[in-house]
């Protein structure tokens, strides 16, 4: 089992983000696979996770998704759990906006040799009551801007 697989697929739905691609991201996950978003939206199907996340790109300017791979875990030889930190850097800027840090979880199947999202749930990292967590993981990816 080759942990680089799974990052690939991981690495590809941030590059769909980057690229604000909604077929890029849909065209990931398994026919009923699920997205739940930043803000707690929840997309289920391929159809609908690209219904939901076009208007986003065709009408809002997102920020760019930087990441770093905390763990995958195999549960199987064709499932696996990816998690990781991301932050944002907006447009026009060139530093993380802590504000919008967050956790990546992502389940990963492996169907007919393919790996497939099957979930990619996009959790805030806002660590109520403790800045200095905050700022940890701001530090901890802002290295991978710089």
């Amino acid at each position: 089992m080759d942990s680089k697989e799974v990052q690939t697929v991981y690495r590809a739905l941030l590059d769909a983000w980057n690229e604000r691609s909604a077929e890029g991201m849909a065209e990931l996950f398994i026919d009923d696979g699920e997205s739940i978003g930043f803000d707690g939206s929840q997309s289920i199907g391929r159809h609908e996770i690209f219904s939901h996340l076009k208007p986003i790109f065709d009408h809002h300017p997102t920020a760019r998704f930087v990441s770093k791979v905390k763990d995958v875990r195999f549960l199987s030889s064709d499932i696996a759990i990816l998690r990781a930190i991301a932050g944002m850097v907006p447009p026009g800027h060139s530093d993380i906006n802590s504000n919008v840090n967050t956790h990546h979880t992502l389940v990963v199947v492996k169907i007919e040799g393919d790996w497939r999202i099957q979930l990619f749930q996009n959790t805030p990292a806002q660590f109520h009551g403790r800045p200095e967590l905050v700022e940890q993981m701001t530090e901890e990816l802002r290295e991978l801007v710089k």
